[in-house]
């Protein structure tokens, strides 16, 4: 290894030791991957955050975060950690951009259904996952509460990401498999 020292001009503003440490200690504490996994279905995770950006900028140091739950009290709860180390530390929290959780429910009468098509169609009986990621059935169900949901969709590879693929010939499949499903929809 080799280091160089090389002297440089100090920046306009600094960040104060005080500020510094307290940055350091809240970032240290901040709760940062998996933090419950469901009790219903084996190993899926329930409830997750990362600590995604640290940036200062215009006298500001923000820090952002993505929490996600299944289970809206969940992600509350974890709003309220993540509040009270940060507050600890002289800092404002705001939380934005967030989309409710939504629960999936093996006892779906739609995934019933579906399962049943799929079988009658396809020989098969289709393989039933359930995936920690924010969904639209989170936001559908957020505003329509009694719906019975299931998110489906063709075969996708690396989804978002520069690499995101879906396969072709999935397409027609997932198309014919709804317009059956809707012609089927279970009666309540």
């Amino acid at each position: 290894m080799v280091f160089e020292a090389t002297p440089v001009a100090l920046p306009a503003a600094l960040i104060d030791e005080k500020t510094q440490y307290n940055l350091f200690d809240a970032i240290y504490g901040c709760p940062n991957g998996v933090i419950r996994m469901s009790n219903e279905m084996a190993g899926l995770v329930e409830t997750s955050t990362n600590l995604a950006i640290v940036k200062s900028e215009n006298g500001e140091i923000i820090i952002r975060c993505l929490l996600r739950s299944s289970v809206d009290s969940a992600k509350t709860d974890l709003e309220q950690m993540m509040e009270s180390i940060f507050e600890l530390a002289g800092a404002t929290c705001v939380f934005d951009g967030q989309y409710p959780g939504w629960k999936p429910n093996p006892a779906s009468p739609i995934l019933k259904t579906m399962q049943d098509i799929y079988k009658n169609k396809y020989g098969n009986i289709p393989e039933i996952k359930a995936i920690h990621a924010g969904l639209e059935c989170g936001l559908l169900g957020g505003v329509y509460p009694n719906w019975d949901m299931i998110s489906f969709g063709p075969t996708i590879r690396f989804p978002h990401s520069p690499d995101e693929k879906v396969n072709i010939a999935t397409v027609q499949k997932f198309w014919d498999y709804l317009v059956e499903t809707l012609q089927n929809i279970p009666k309540r």
